[in-house]
Order: structure tokens, then C-alpha cells, then sequence
């Protein structure tokens, strides 16, 4: 019996649109600028990938988190946050936005004004416009995790199909 080893389904994309690794660093540099903790940009950053269910964006936002020092017990309650008693009220409406812009809302706005205001108690101007870049962030990299497939938890190198 013989066992294939895992492979992404495209190259490295960098390698096929240059331009990708500028995008990908304005990025992160917007969403760098001190005004949102980094445990905040990736808690909400891995339940974007939990939301849509690709491995790759959690294990890479699950271990950015334990980079950023974010304890274990953090970590695994981002699935059931509501409940959980590791976030602050900032961290839980950053949690509530993301949930709110990748869940359709039948009927009814994504990310209604009641939610806006509270995002607003707890970020000023800057801070909130940084979180919405960092739920833009992650978003706009869904498409390649869940298309492309890149393996999750390798270095950069290996995390494409050669």
C-alpha cells in the first residue's frame, strides 16, 4: 500500500502574480499600525477561517496567536466565544463583526447599526477601520486558502505544489 503525501492544488501564487506578496504586505502593514492588539486582528482572523471552514487559515491564525502569547484556553474557546470567558467585551464585538460579515443574515443586514455602535464604544475611528482592514485582510486571502488549498502548518516554501 502505498501513501501519496499531501499536495497543495496550485503553485505558489506569488510565483504567478507577482504583485500578490506587495498586496499581501500593505496589508499587513495597515492592519500593523498599533491601534488593534495583534491577539485581537488574529482571533478574529482564525474564526474567519473557521467560518469557512479551511484548515490552512486556522492552524496559521491559531499559531500566530500563540506567537502574540494568546493563552491556550483562548485559543480553542474562539469557536464558542459567546460563551467563554477569556475575551474582553473589544475582543468579543471583533468577534461578532467577523461572524457577522462572512454569515448571511436572511432578511436582514450583515452588520447592523446596534452592532456598528457597539464596535464604535470600544474602537475609535482608526482602531475600527484597522479591524474592518484585518477582517478584509483575511478575506481577501480566503479565496486562495479554500481554491489553492496551500498545506497548512509547513513553512512558506512547501506550502505549495511545486
Amino acid at each position: 500500500m502505498t501513501t501519496t503525501e499531501p499536495q497543495a492544488r496550485l503553485v505558489d501564487p506569488i510565483t504567478l502574480v507577482p504583485e500578490l506578496k506587495d498586496i499581501g504586505g500593505a496589508l499587513y502593514k495597515a492592519t500593523s499600525n498599533g491601534t488593534i492588539p495583534r491577539t485581537t486582528i488574529s482571533l478574529v482572523q482564525l474564526r474567519a477561517g473557521q467560518l469557512v471552514g479551511s484548515t490552512y487559515l486556522t492552524v496559521l491564525h491559531t499559531r500566530n496567536l500563540r506567537q502574540a502569547g494568546a493563552t491556550e484556553e483562548s485559543i480553542t474557546a474562539v469557536v464558542s466565544w459567546r460563551d467563554a470567558p477569556y475575551f474582553s467585551d473589544a475582543e468579543r464585538v471583533a468577534l461578532e463583526l467577523v461572524e457577522a460579515v462572512l454569515t448571511p443574515s436572511a432578511g436582514a443586514e450583515r452588520v447592523p447599526d446596534e452592532l456598528y455602535a457597539r464596535a464604535s464604544g470600544h474602537y475609535d475611528d482608526k482602531a475600527l477601520a484597522t479591524l474592518i482592514m484585518a477582517i478584509g485582510q483575511v478575506c481577501f486571502f480566503l479565496p486562495l486558502a479554500l481554491i489553492g488549498k496551500p498545506l497548512p502548518g509547513v513553512a512558506p516554501s512547501r506550502q505549495w505544489r511545486s
